[in-house]
């Protein structure tokens, strides 16, 4: 056990070096930094929106639907202009996005129940997520138009009356259920709050397997490049804990790594969309439906990570015997990186049961796969699927672990190598 804690303790040297901290430390203050950046801007685009608007009608009835816009969280700044060129030129100069213009003749038609047409100018300043929010603006706008004609001429009409019930008779109670727990609220925000938790379990893993195998591929080839892998093979202990402890440096480091990369992730995602679970009415949804991952879920969760994990670094163990220098070793992650990302994007933009045959057999044939459905399967009490999904994996992860020892015990671990277009020389 000492010399196995030796020889661990090695790898994991040579595995975390003073460059990986550094390069770590730093990507969490760029993460950090930019996630604050863009809550920042995510909080000033839900506050007061402003416009400019030219009244060219001045009458009650234009005065009334800016009013009505003031009323609805538009911060309204009315442009003073000879024309309408010349107030699009005033609006463009300001800080608005989105100048209205009423046209003269506004007011006359409205009261005739006649329909009219405004302009609406858009300033599109940059092509950004932030910036694609005046599209959304300007729909909010005609919206917020609609409904303060439309409640002036029903109150006008029917005195007493309230405009939304006239206008919205039939009103909805949503109820969602699910398997047997059902609750009152909105299924497009569960939806929502569901696929953020799921999306990052899958992120997290993907970048755990990526780093942990590239650095498992990239220690042997540097070992039989620099021709250590020999010296290291002479040494009085099995080969099986050599493969044990490069697995086990190799998914500590990948630990530590990806564990850095998600909180600055996840910090810069918070900024982006917000918090979900924040959002009225839905942290007593998810209670009530059973959606908050309890103790019991996040162990089962965490052993199907975890076997993910070692099938990974089995199959990168058994891939880096190939590589014949480091240079070569950087192209045998692909392989990885294939099986990571095709579940990743199948199972995020689809169902895996409405898959066809061939393709759901596919998926499932990647160990990988397993985790990034274990979060809806655990939601939904899928917990056959979540089970057989770790056993699938362990049996895998038998399997490598035993052809990688096998690799290790013979002479293959110092001849395997790939040659890429390589041809034999004929000598004459």
């Amino acid at each position: 056990m000492k010399k196995f804690m030796t020889l661990l303790v090695k790898e994991i040297r040579e595995l975390i070096t003073k460059q990986l901290v550094v390069s770590l430390v730093l990507m969490m203050a760029l993460f950090y930094f930019i996630g604050t950046i863009t809550r920042s801007e995510a909080q000033r685009a839900a506050g007061k929106q402003k416009i400019s608007v030219y009244d060219l009608d001045r009458s009650p009835l234009s005065g009334q639907l800016v009013g009505g816009l003031e009323t609805m969280n538009f911060q309204v700044a009315k442009v003073q202009a000879a024309d309408t060129a010349a107030a699009v030129s005033e609006a463009k100069n300001s800080e608005t996005n989105v100048l209205l213009v009423i046209p003269q003749g506004f007011g006359d038609a409205v009261s005739r129940s006649a329909s009219m047409n405004v302009e609406t100018y858009t300033f599109l300043r940059n092509f950004s997520v932030m910036g694609a929010r005046t599209s959304g603006l300007l729909r909010a706008v005609v919206s917020a138009i609609n409904n303060v004609l439309s409640d002036n001429v029903l109150k006008e009409k029917i005195p007493g009356a309230d405009p939304q019930s006239l206008k919205n008779p039939i009103k909805t109670k949503d109820f969602i259920v699910i398997k047997s727990r059902m609750a009152e609220g909105s299924a497009a925000l569960i939806a929502g709050f569901v696929s953020s938790q799921s999306m990052l379990i899958p992120v997290i893993l993907m970048m755990i397997i990526i780093y942990s195998s590239q650095m498992v591929i990239s220690a042997i080839a540097m070992e039989k490049q620099n021709k250590t892998l020999e010296t290291l093979l002479t040494v009085p202990i099995s080969r099986a804990s050599i493969v044990a402890a490069k697995m086990l440096a190799a998914g500590l480091a990948g630990l530590l790594s990806a564990a850095i990369y998600m909180l600055g992730f996840r910090n810069y995602m918070s900024g982006l969309t917000g918090d979900i679970a924040s959002a009225p009415g839905v942290s007593q949804v998810v209670q009530k439906l059973g959606l908050a991952l309890d103790a019991k879920a996040l162990v089962l969760l965490g052993v199907s990570l975890f076997f993910a994990i070692l099938c990974a670094l089995a199959m990168a163990t058994i891939l880096g015997v190939l590589a014949e220098d480091f240079r070569s070793a950087q192209s045998l992650i692909m392989p990885m990186v294939f099986l990571v990302m095709i579940p990743y994007f199948i199972t995020l933009f689809t169902d895996v049961k409405s898959l066809s045959l061939p393709v759901k057999v596919l998926v499932l044939a990647i160990p990988f796969s397993h985790p990034f459905l274990a979060t809806q399967n655990i939601f939904l009490e899928n917990y056959g699927a979540v089970w057989f999904g770790i056993l699938y994996m362990a049996v895998l992860f038998t399997v490598l672990v035993v052809i990688a020892a096998r690799i290790f015990s013979s002479d293959k671990v110092l001849t395997m190598k790939l040659r890429w277009g390589k041809k034999k020389k004929t000598v004459f």
